[in-house]
């Protein structure tokens, strides 16, 4: 069953309409559920991101959710957003006349058969930051310093803990202690600071 925002999304005026409407025609025969997020139409197993139809100023395409695992036989699939996403495939057209019916739809069934067999990607957990022995002890000696690096975002306190980390004598792991211990106060991340000067 279409859901109005799905139909309202194919009928729109756009100069991909018809190569729109051939892969939302290959998406049915996939006995996928038609669903609408992020302004689009996606294509969904027992609730799970499949693959999704979109359309750019300059291109359209099918987005697979864990097309890392697809077997990419004619070498189309592109890595939707470089370092940011290691799982997504993006497999882009210019214009409907691009589209071989077969090919596709092999690929969206492929797409069916590796959800249904499990092959999603499952991001590795984040390392827990471990604190180096100078910093942790100036926290604890600090309190209201302590608090400030509590409240900073994880990214920010590991950037610290790295500074102090890769200094290789005891020396320098001081000096930077010593720098940014009135950057933690402040609430100021290294790249912050390199930023500014």
């Amino acid at each position: 069953m279409s859901q109005p925002k799905v139909d309202a999304y194919y009928q729109r005026e756009t100069p991909f309409r018809a190569g729109l409407s051939v892969l939302r025609e290959l998406a049915l025969k996939t006995g996928l559920e038609e669903t609408y997020k992020w302004n689009s139409p996606v294509y969904t197993l027992d609730g799970k991101n499949v693959f999704g139809i979109n359309a750019f100023k300059t291109h359209f395409g099918i987005w697979f959710f864990n097309g890392c695992y697809l077997k990419d036989p004619k070498n189309v699939l592109e890595n939707a957003q470089e370092g940011k996403t290691k799982a997504m495939r993006h497999w882009k057209f210019s214009s409907a006349e691009e589209i071989e019916a077969k090919s596709v739809l092999a690929y969206m069934i492929e797409a069916v058969d590796n959800q249904k067999e499990g092959k999603v990607w499952t991001p590795e957990p984040k390392k827990s930051t471990v604190i180096p022995g100078l910093l942790r002890k100036a926290l604890k000696a600090e309190p209201a310093l302590e608090n400030a690096f509590t409240n900073m975002s994880a990214y920010k306190q590991r950037e610290f803990c790295e500074y102090i980390d890769t200094a290789k004598q005891e020396e320098t792991k001081l000096k930077r202690l010593e720098k940014i211990i009135p950057m933690i106060r402040a609430g100021v991340s290294m790249n912050d600071q390199y930023r500014k000067s």
